[in-house]
């Protein structure tokens, strides 16, 4: 067998023994506890190989604006008013540089794939979306960019706005975003949103129910929806910030009822930890919904880094491993099996969400990334760094363990 590159004793799954991998024409070619090959070798040193990690929310085109955009409140009318302010200085290159800035640092990490929001109305127009479509174009050696427009600012409150999502989606914009809390009529940008999803024939991703009053919310609408439009299993919702607030017989009908309706959850902990709760003064919630006890309820569920250095959330490094991390912080999480789901949030189920297999078999591309430790488990409880990547075989980045210089 011809190949161009050996993996040296890479474990694919927890506790399982290191095997060979080889690559071939950018494909796995072969798998077997020992290859005999003239091919070059990479050493795995028996550390989990894995398809990469999902990033499935984040948002490319407001990242990196804080010298430009503060929260004073910390709210998320600060935040919503900071960027709205700051959006109107954007322009095509300046999205792109400090959207380019952010897939160096997700790349070194060990993101693969990523699904990226972004905004769209007549301010902005699509000058974001543009820069966004090109740094798919220009980032595809490393990773792979959906890109999901939405009206963060409303839609049927903002005349003008459905015309240039039109225009994206034409344009090939991957799938449609909603954002209804924001809106002057809620349930009606659900239903438009639902109807041109239907024209487009794409999916749907919804910000969704972003405070802490358990008392109203447009998830059940969302749900009824999803049904009546027969788009189970392609609608994801991000944030509902105000399923952490349920008692458990209310939380309980939630799982069911996002199971039923076969709608995914996305949670995003950076962010709605510094967001929720500012109205508080004691006994402060955490404010992050409990992914997963929907995961054990049967429904997808992913951990997502959301914003990086902006007005929702001034820090980030894009490692998902940190983001599982401080999501089993704050669900106080801690066995190893739950550690375990919490690394399926933001890697298998990510993938799965997001339309991609994350299996690693014969005939897959070899899009590859080392991690130091040897299970799931202790990759989330460590924030294990990846060691290297590669992506059809050839590596797209390298971060080799600290090496200590002993006296």
């Amino acid at each position: 067998m011809s190949l161009d590159l050996v993996i040296s004793q890479a474990r694919l799954q927890d506790g399982a023994e290191p095997v060979d991998i080889g690559i071939a024409e950018g494909k796995i070619a072969a798998i077997a506890p020992r290859i005999d090959s003239d091919a070059p070798v990479r050493e795995a040193w028996g550390g989990l190989l894995i398809r990469g990690f999902a990033d499935s929310h984040l948002h490319l085109d407001k990242a990196c604006i804080l010298e430009r955009a503060v929260n004073h409140s910390g709210t998320l009318k600060g935040a919503l008013e900071a960027v709205t302010a700051a959006k109107r200085g954007f322009t095509q290159q300046d999205v792109y540089a400090r959207g380019a800035k952010v897939l160096e640092r997700a790349i070194g990490q060990g993101t693969t794939l990523i699904r990226t929001q972004v905004e769209i109305d007549p301010v902005i127009g699509l000058a974001g979306f543009h820069a966004v479509q090109q740094l798919a174009k220009d980032y595809a050696w490393a990773l792979d960019l959906q890109i999901c427009v939405f009206p963060q600012e409303g839609l049927l409150n903002y005349p003008g706005t459905e015309e240039l999502l039109r225009a994206a989606l034409a344009q090939g914009a991957d799938l449609l975003g909603g954002c209804p809390y924001t809106d002057s009529d809620p349930h009606g940008q659900i239903a438009r949103i639902f109807e041109m999803a239907r024209e487009f024939d794409v999916d749907l991703d919804f910000h969704l129910d972003f405070d802490l009053d358990p008392g109203w919310r447009h998830l059940d609408e969302v749900a009824r929806q999803t049904i009546a439009f027969g788009m189970q299993g392609r609608v994801a919702i991000g944030h509902v910030t105000k399923l952490s607030m349920l008692p458990p017989e209310a939380l309980a009908q939630s799982v069911a009822l996002l199971r039923e309706a076969g709608i995914a959850l996305t949670v995003l902990p950076a962010t709605d930890l510094f967001i929720t709760g500012r109205e508080f003064d004691h006994a402060v919630p955490r404010g992050v919904a409990p992914a997963h006890r929907f995961h054990a309820g049967g429904v997808c569920c992913t951990v997502a880094t959301n914003n990086v250095l902006n007005p929702f959330t001034p820090y980030g490094d894009c490692s998902l491993p940190r983001m599982a991390n401080l999501f089993a912080n704050v669900a106080q999480l801690g066995q190893e099996a739950e550690l375990s789901a919490c690394f399926d949030m933001v890697s298998g189920a990510a993938f799965r969400l997001l339309g991609r297999d994350p299996a690693i078999r014969l005939g897959s591309a070899a899009d590859l990334v080392l991690l130091p430790g040897a299970s799931r488990a202790a990759t989330v409880a460590e924030i294990g760094r990846p060691l290297w990547g590669m992506r059809a075989g050839r590596m797209s980045f390298e971060a080799p363990a600290p090496r200590l210089l002993r006296p």
